[in-house]
């Protein structure tokens, strides 16, 4: 197995960011991440209706944990595929994932993956689906792969205003650096799905029906029951914040580090520091 998937020619940026230290940065934050989003994976298994027996992929699988999650309720006669571009989070994957569970991990890219058509009965994905640089071609491949009575159901972001998490630290920074070059409305990113419109003409256009939003509000906890300290360290860890200080002098960090703990303190409230965020649930069907 190679270390990085052959992929889409348009998706190469986001292959090498996932297998670079980027990747590796996500792989160290896998079990703080997976307790962070922990009510984003109630939400959408619970939207997805899982059924004992079915055969199930999950797109972006990252670290593993969505797809562990759903191999547990599909149980021994159903089948889990986890895809993703990034071999470091594969690797964690692999290793977290119980014994005798009826998942494999699979190093590919989603937009080119030679999937056995009409093979599964549905397509999951937590924060999976926002990257792909032909979203349209993406998803007309991994409706291929879905059996005619197929479904899909996925969470992404909503608009930056509608997640204080991730912005609110982000602004902080943002006394201190110049801010991150603009993402274009199509442009790949956390944010490339927030646009009800335009999942809407994505997923019409790769021949998917019965398109469903859910605005889903959530309440997500980044220190994690760990305090204001741990929730700064995860704020410059990964995410925008991160990504606006990158390669700017210590000094720059440790002021834009102050900035954080400062618009954070208010939200802190015993070891918790909460702040909303909300996604969209979305649902479809094969056809």
């Amino acid at each position: 197995m190679t270390d990085t998937p052959t992929g889409h020619d348009l998706n190469a940026d986001q292959i090498a960011y996932w297998n670079g230290p980027a990747g590796q940065r996500w792989t160290d934050r896998q079990a703080s991440q997976d307790v962070l989003l922990a009510p984003v994976s109630g939400l959408l298994i619970d939207r997805a209706a899982v059924k004992a027996g079915e055969r199930i992929f999950d797109v972006g699988c990252g670290c593993g944990g969505t797809a562990i999650a759903l191999a547990q309720l599909v149980g021994p006669a159903g089948h889990v595929l986890g895809i993703d571009i990034s071999a470091p989070m594969l690797a964690r994957a692999r290793q977290v994932a119980p014994a005798g569970l009826p998942v494999e991990f699979v190093l590919a890219d989603a937009t080119v993956y030679p999937f056995e058509p009409a093979s599964f009965d549905l397509l999951v994905s937590r924060f999976g689906v926002m990257f792909f640089a032909e979203p349209v071609v993406a998803f007309a491949n991994m409706r291929r792969a879905l059996k005619p009575s197929g479904r899909l159901a996925f969470a992404c972001w909503r608009e930056p205003r509608e997640n204080p998490w991730m912005m609110a630290p982000l602004q902080a920074v943002y006394q201190h650096v110049p801010k991150l070059p603009p993402q274009g409305p199509d442009d790949p990113g956390p944010f490339a799905f927030a646009s009800e419109a335009r999942v809407h003409r994505i997923l019409g256009e790769a021949g998917f029906s019965g398109i469903a939003m859910e605005a889903c509000a959530l309440s997500l906890d980044i220190a994690i029951g760990k305090g204001l300290d741990a929730a700064v360290e995860a704020v410059l860890e990964i995410g925008p914040a991160h990504r606006a200080l990158e390669g700017h002098p210590a000094e720059v960090v440790a002021a834009a580090k102050d900035s954080i703990r400062e618009t954070l303190a208010p939200f802190s409230k015993g070891n918790m520091v909460t702040l909303g965020g909300s996604i969209w649930i979305v649902t479809a069907r094969a056809s």
